[in-house]
């Protein structure tokens, strides 16, 4: 017998702009049950994606994050696309030339976006 990850789950000071931002990023379906936020992809395959209230904001880099790709567009053309839904770019330390674009979504959470 073995495990599977089935939810990924963020913390958010704002729940409500986060899990907005996220299901526009991935263009999941959104519920919200007590105060959880669950994005799960309309196809149902996949993780599910948590966020939930937290008082506290972000301190430091997160040890665990998620890599997107591009679909049907450009990795330029996603990247551009997540700034205007309020997502920005950061320096975690990447070597020049990668071929991934490092990001944070509207609470601070990083994220890459794959060549």
């Amino acid at each position: 017998m073995t495990s599977r990850i089935s939810t990924v789950h963020l913390d958010a000071v704002d729940a409500d702009a986060s899990a907005s931002f996220w299901q526009q990023a991935l263009d999941w379906d959104l519920t919200v049950e007590d105060g959880l936020y669950s994005l799960t992809a309309k196809d149902g395959t996949g993780l599910d994606l948590d966020i939930m209230a937290v008082p506290e904001g972000k301190t430091v880099k997160n040890r665990l994050h998620l890599d997107l790709v591009a679909d049907g567009c450009t990795q330029e053309e996603e990247v551009e696309r997540l700034i205007a839904l309020g997502a920005r770019r950061v320096d975690v330390g990447q070597a020049p030339g990668v071929t991934w674009v490092v990001m944070a979504d509207p609470e601070g959470n990083e994220f890459c976006v794959l060549g």
